[in-house]
């Protein structure tokens, strides 16, 4: 027979056994409100930018490319780094900044890094989409992936199967996605977008895309790729959509800082217009969740911020924000837990209730601060 004494002890144990499964199981702790999920990539987008807006040793000819130096000031340097991060970005600084959080300013004891080794696109992709670093992913080859991404996994799901679309501006998408396997539509590229014959807007997106002559190689501008996304969402409603961008990465290849900004900037105005959009779509207002994230970065001024890669340091640092009911409004976030890449997808997953860590043991775990459960 249990005394007194006991039975609180017993009470206790069983309280801090229950906290510690709940800790573990985010998904057990709380229902997520979430019932859509977008994922957004701006491909290497530095973390510098990000957090401290223009770098000032950038805005000139010589180490930024840039051709008109008075007027990119004017646009975008200002005399603090929360002044110039928000003229860059003001969406994201005026909008997620306040009603989500940031992840990744390095200067703040926020870390977030890769872990794939490689530094580049196709593997940084594979990393986030799939939770884990793939060594035999080793260029930007147009290779069929053998790994199955989060959002194959998701459209297998109850509920969820035809309900799951990517669209992105690099026409490696279709093979990092494997187009052949996965089962749910891919848009990449120059590709048309449906629904030409029902909705104007895209019928024009499409005569656009077909009589442009590509600026940045293969790829389209990213206008291109936002509108489409905006017109398939109003069309299309899925509950789980990729967009990733591809601009910021192109320019910054071509040593064009000024273009790079400017990249940068309508991306955000981009993102803006993908958000109001959705809020303003009774399926999507207040119950979809945005993460908002890179591939990979870049190394550091006056030279290596051009490229990235193994042999470029640092370039392996990446940045992190998110947005939704679930997600805490904590803003920029400082001396908190380091993230990585390879948690991108379950935490995907975990905003709509889904287990993907434990379905997928190589995946990493969510990252718990975004989660009900951290709330």
């Amino acid at each position: 027979m249990f005394d007194l004494k006991s039975l609180k002890t017993l009470a206790s144990g069983l309280a801090a056994s229950l906290c510690s499964l709940l800790l573990a199981h985010p998904s057990l702790s709380a229902e997520p409100k979430t019932e859509n999920v977008i994922l957004l990539m701006t491909d290497g987008l530095r973390w510098q930018e990000v957090f401290s807006g223009a770098e000032e040793s950038l805005i000139s000819e010589e180490a930024g490319g840039v051709k008109d130096v008075e007027n990119l000031r004017a646009k975008f340097w200002r005399d603090t780094p929360a002044a110039r991060r928000e003229a860059l970005l003001p969406f994201i600084w005026g909008t997620i900044g306040r009603q989500g959080q940031i992840l990744g300013n390095r200067e703040k004891g926020s870390y977030g890094q890769v872990t794939n080794g490689m530094h580049f696109s196709y593997p940084g992709y594979n990393e986030t989409l799939t939770g884990f670093a793939d060594p035999a992913i080793d260029s930007n080859d147009k290779i069929p992936n053998k790994n199955v991404t989060v959002f194959e996994w998701l459209n297998r799901q109850d509920g969820l199967h035809g309900k799951v679309a990517a669209f992105g501006v690099w026409d490696c998408f279709p093979y990092i996605f494997n187009r052949d396997r996965c089962g749910f539509y891919i848009n990449a590229g120059f590709e048309p977008v449906p629904g030409e014959d029902k909705n104007p807007r895209i019928a024009a997106i499409n005569e656009l895309k077909a009589n442009t002559n590509p600026v940045l190689g293969a790829e389209p501008q990213d206008s291109f790729a936002i509108y489409s996304a905006v017109e398939y969402l109003k069309d299309h409603k899925p509950r789980v959509f990729f967009l990733s961008l591809n601009e910021t990465d192109s320019w910054g290849h071509a040593g064009r800082y000024d273009l790079y900004l400017n990249a940068a900037h309508k991306a955000d105005a981009g993102i803006k217009l993908l958000w109001e959009t959705l809020q303003s779509i009774p399926q999507y207002r207040d119950k979809t969740s945005i993460v908002l994230t890179v591939d990979h970065g870049r190394g550091d001024a006056p030279v290596d911020w051009k490229s990235h890669g193994q042999k470029v340091p640092k370039s392996e640092f990446i940045w992190l924000a998110a947005i939704g009911p679930d997600t805490a409004p904590l803003g920029e976030r400082a001396n908190c837990d380091p993230f990585t890449q390879s948690q991108v997808a379950a935490t995907v997953a975990a905003l709509l209730g889904k287990d993907y860590a434990g379905a997928v043991p190589q995946a990493a775990k969510p990252i718990a601060d975004l989660l009900p459960a951290s709330k």
